[in-house]
């Protein structure tokens, strides 16, 4: 498991998976200029940078372990990322990425780990590098590991239901709080419950 990213404390956060979430699902792509946000996705940048949560990018990236591309190259994906965020105003708190993969062909990469997504490794060293509790983080993603990694975490969980899910195995922790078509719509659920808090927090006696 690898982070690159840096930030402070906060109330809350967004967890999204990278490939067919956030961007345009291109296999084993590392190169920046043909990354292309998903549809919906400069619309959800925009909500979140309006709640002014932190957006923390989890990733698995098992083209390391077979070999597509060096570990290195995710650098410059990181860059990319952190520039689009910037660009739509969003926080972003870092580009956790997991290299491994157990059928991997470079051994130093090919083991069964903890941050794999549908474990929650990554959610877990996300959460805890921005400083939040995950039960106030939200896990999105375009398939049911993602899900499970999110509901095993803690976290509320948004299924993006754009066709990448093909095998729909189902299980204990494999059913999503949320499935939207887009990641707009996901982003639209979070705001109205951040809102929906707020107001039950204001109404609260002191």
């Amino acid at each position: 498991m690898a982070m690159i990213g840096g930030h402070g404390t906060v109330d809350g956060a967004i967890l999204l998976d990278k490939d067919g979430t956030l961007v345009d699902d291109e296999p084993f792509n590392v190169e920046p200029s043909r990354i292309r946000l998903a549809p919906g996705a400069e619309q959800a940048l925009s909500e979140f940078a309006s709640l002014r949560w932190p957006v923390a990018v989890v990733s698995n990236q098992p083209g390391v372990a077979f070999g597509y591309f060096d570990e290195a190259s995710l650098h410059a994906v990181r860059v990319h990322l952190a520039r689009v965020m910037a660009r739509f105003g969003v926080d972003f708190a870092g580009f956790f990425y997991c290299a491994h993969h157990p059928q991997g062909r470079d051994a130093a990469y090919r083991m069964t780990c903890a941050c794999r997504k549908p474990a929650p490794g990554l959610l877990q060293a996300a959460a805890r590098h921005i400083g939040v509790p995950l039960s106030s983080c939200w896990m999105i993603g375009d398939i049911l590991d993602d899900v499970e990694a999110g509901n095993v975490a803690g976290c509320h969980t948004i299924l993006v239901d754009c066709g990448n899910e093909t095998v729909w195995q189902r299980g204990a922790h494999r059913t999503p709080d949320h499935t939207v078509a887009s990641i707009d719509a996901a982003a639209r659920i979070i705001a109205a419950h951040a809102t929906d808090v707020a107001l039950a927090n204001a109404g609260r006696p002191s």
